[in-house]
């Protein structure tokens, strides 16, 4: 696999078309601090990290409307990829759908969103848009 963030982002999407309540992915530190700010964020229901074999996995349990069954996430875009990194500094960070979504990146500091990157004034690497 070339791209594991690209497959986590798409095991996600898959499982929300399906109307899953669960999907399980293949875990690592990277992975684990996206699922952690979806959390946060209020994009998923709920995670688990699983220590089983080699690597583990994660469970999240995908959060949806109980009247009309839609899911909390719209969408899900990878920006960076392996074959063309994004950088940002914070002066040029990323606003998306005017502040109501949530842009990921990998800085310095660790993984975080937009706002908080915006708030320490340091700039990284644009992994994906929420919303």
């Amino acid at each position: 696999m070339t791209d594991p963030i690209a497959d986590y982002l798409t095991r996600v999407r898959n499982a929300i078309k399906a109307q899953h309540r669960v999907v399980e992915i293949p875990a690592s530190n990277l992975k684990k601090e996206i699922t952690k700010i979806l959390f946060e964020k209020g994009y998923i229901l709920n995670y688990k990290f699983i220590e089983e074999g080699p690597r583990g996995s994660i469970k999240i349990a995908l959060k949806y409307n109980p009247v009309d069954k839609v899911n909390a996430i719209k969408k899900l875009i990878r920006i960076s990829t392996p074959g063309l990194r994004k950088y940002v500094g914070y002066k040029d960070m990323p606003r998306v759908l005017n502040g109501l979504g949530v842009a990921i990146l990998s800085t310095s500091k660790g993984v975080m969103t937009d706002k908080e990157a915006r708030d320490l004034k340091i700039g990284g690497e644009v992994l994906c848009y929420v919303y």
